[in-house]
């Protein structure tokens, strides 16, 4: 299990993502319009560095559901390989069974 304080820093990232997120869009539009002037430019380049890193989506590490572990993770399912493999081993996810041969 993952340490708590790491999964909601993580938790907060996906907030703060959300939040920024249009603003941040806004302006790399601009930023990566040629025909936009070039002060208008560099104004949108250092609003974007005044915006808090953590904004970015590139910030936030997808982590499982059940266990918070960041390593081996299915996006399809929003869970680790170990996790995963447990449930499925169970019966709990439909359409997953463990193979045997």
């Amino acid at each position: 299990m993952a340490k708590q304080g790491t999964i909601e820093k993580n938790n907060r990232r996906k907030m703060l993502v959300k939040r920024a997120d249009n603003r941040r869009r806004a302006l790399k539009k601009i930023i990566s319009t040629k025909e936009t002037p070039i002060e208008d430019r560099i104004m949108a380049t250092l609003k974007l560095a005044e915006m808090p890193r953590n904004g970015s989506s590139t910030r936030v590490r997808n982590r499982c559901l059940l266990t918070g572990r960041p390593r081996g993770y299915h996006r399809k399912f929003g869970l680790s390989r170990i996790a995963l493999r447990d449930l499925g081993s169970s019966g709990l996810i439909p359409g997953i069974i463990k193979s045997s041969w």
